[in-house]
């Protein structure tokens, strides 16, 4: 097999902010593994802020490193994604994220299926996603949610000291579902607070309400709300997901912070033994990456895949959205191709 490293620069449509910074445009690397005349292809993509450890530089070095443990038969994937493992240990999830999305696309060509079918799944239990809201202004927040007709699930992004108001001007022009991100960005006692001030607003859940450590009081967080707590960056990686039992209700998995399909599906199965509830979630990524993370949401509770959504212009095309609803492609593999110069 051969892989080739393409850069992938996004351009956001709007400053997209949270607690911990504001994101302009993603730098992600575009991959290709070839064999036996197909490709599969593959988008790495970490949070802009290196919040997890990756840059666009590291994911560059990764994949060069890579590109020398890829076997010959690219259905192996377990054997492919354990060598990628030894050659590097520690992080770089994002770029085996690139990897491993590349060779289940690769796989599901050379089979002739989906990959949602190759993994068993039903593409009509796929659920709703929901739309961000970014922080801005309380007024700017609630004119997006206003336009925001398409999507009835909406997720807005807090933090600040306007977290209140934002949501209530939010509601005040919108009926939809709402869920609340704080990004790690309140203490215990500021959360509970915050959270029973939210109640009335009719909120679905509350994702990462404490820093990503504090899982004491993450778990303090979840005794005292009346709305259900998602953990986020308290739950990166398989190991982290028994650690989230009795002090959250649910995870939220992302390619680019486990790894890839094989290691969100680990995630899934065990945060279901741990009886957790499950989000499938993005970083700021083309359709390639979204499209790879649909396939696996027949699998779960709730999806924030509006990544592709934020940009200025989405190279790719793969899953659809029917108010809201994700629509999984039918072709081999993920289903994704290039968009032409016309549809730019």
């Amino acid at each position: 097999m051969q892989l080739h490293i393409t850069p992938l620069d996004l351009q956001l449509q709007r400053p997209f902010r949270i607690s911990r910074g504001t994101q302009y445009q993603a730098r992600n690397l575009l991959i290709e593994i070839e064999h036996d005349g197909l490709k599969g292809i593959g988008e790495a993509g970490p949070d802009s802020s290196g919040y997890y450890g990756e840059t666009h530089e590291t994911m560059q070095a990764a994949l060069e490193a890579f590109a020398e443990v890829l076997s010959d038969d690219p259905l192996l994937i377990e054997d492919i994604i354990v060598a990628l493992d030894h050659r590097l240990h520690h992080g770089n999830t994002a770029a085996k994220s690139a990897i491993d999305m590349a060779l289940y696309d690769l796989t599901g060509k050379i089979l002739d299926m989906p990959v949602y079918r190759l993994l068993g799944l039903n593409p009509a239990r796929t659920p709703v996603s929901s739309f961000t809201i970014a922080i801005d202004t309380p007024e700017e927040m609630a004119r997006l949610a206003a336009e925001a007709t398409n999507y009835p699930t909406l997720k807005i992004k807090v933090g600040t000291s306007r977290d209140i108001e934002m949501v209530r001007a939010i509601r005040e022009v919108s009926n939809a579902t709402l869920r609340v991100d704080a990004n790690a960005a309140w203490t215990p006692k500021e959360a509970i607070r915050t959270i029973e001030a939210l109640a009335p607003y009719g909120i679905e859940l509350i994702e990462q309400p404490v820093a990503a450590h504090d899982l004491d009081g993450l778990r303090l967080v979840r005794e005292h709300s009346p709305i259900p707590i998602i953990a986020d960056e308290s739950c990166v990686t398989l190991e982290d997901v028994p650690r989230m039992a009795g002090r959250v209700d649910g995870i939220n998995i992302k390619l680019a912070k486990c790894g890839g399909l094989r290691n969100a599906l680990k995630m899934i199965h065990t945060a279901r033994a741990h009886r957790l509830s499950v989000m499938f979630g993005c970083m700021v990524s083309s359709s390639l990456a979204i499209t790879a993370a649909a396939h696996l949401t027949p699998l779960v509770d709730y999806a924030d895949l509006d990544g592709a959504l934020l940009l200025a212009h989405d190279p790719f095309q793969g899953v659809r959205f029917e108010q809201g609803r994700i629509r999984l492609p039918d072709a081999p593999g993920l289903g994704v191709t290039e968009r032409t110069a016309e549809m730019k």
